[in-house]
């Protein structure tokens, strides 16, 4: 009985790593009130080490795809400004191809702030398209949809 107890925890222990290791971004989201009509809402990626995460602009010559982070429009949600990245932005040069790149290792949020058009508590959504590399592969490019409560 406590060998296959013993099998049963490491199968579950390897499954659990490479199911990890295929998802080298873990996304958390927040909203803080920063008056009772305007909120940040960030979106957090958690880089695992050795992957990077491409930022939403690039430079010309890149062939990296940039984050892009798209917001569901709502009568009742406003945008203001541009989703913001605070993280330490990474400027890789490719030395076999010559190419550059915008990137974060380990951590960036996307912060944006919006307006709520009226006195509602309400939520909102979204969804995340980026693509992770490492030294030896790009994963494909993945899309993540997001809802993020609007609460003081």
């Amino acid at each position: 009985m406590k060998k296959g107890i013993v099998i049963f925890w490491g199968f579950i222990l390897v499954g659990t790593s490479s199911l990890y290791a295929q998802e080298p971004v873990q996304w958390t989201y927040t909203s803080k009130a920063l008056t009772p009509d305007t909120y940040e809402v960030r979106i957090i990626a958690t880089i695992q080490d050795g992957w990077h995460l491409y930022a939403q602009k690039q430079p010309s010559d890149a062939i990296a795809l940039p984050t892009k982070i798209s917001f569901v429009k709502s009568p009742l949600v406003e945008l203001q400004g541009l989703t913001k990245e605070v993280g330490k932005l990474d400027r890789f040069t490719d030395p076999n191809l010559g190419v550059e790149a915008n990137q974060y290792l380990h951590k960036v949020d996307f912060v944006q702030v919006v307006r709520l058009k009226a006195k509602v508590q309400t939520t909102i959504t979204g969804t995340i398209q980026f693509q992770v590399c490492n030294e030896q592969e790009c994963l494909p490019p993945t899309i993540t949809e997001f809802s993020i409560p609007l609460k003081g």
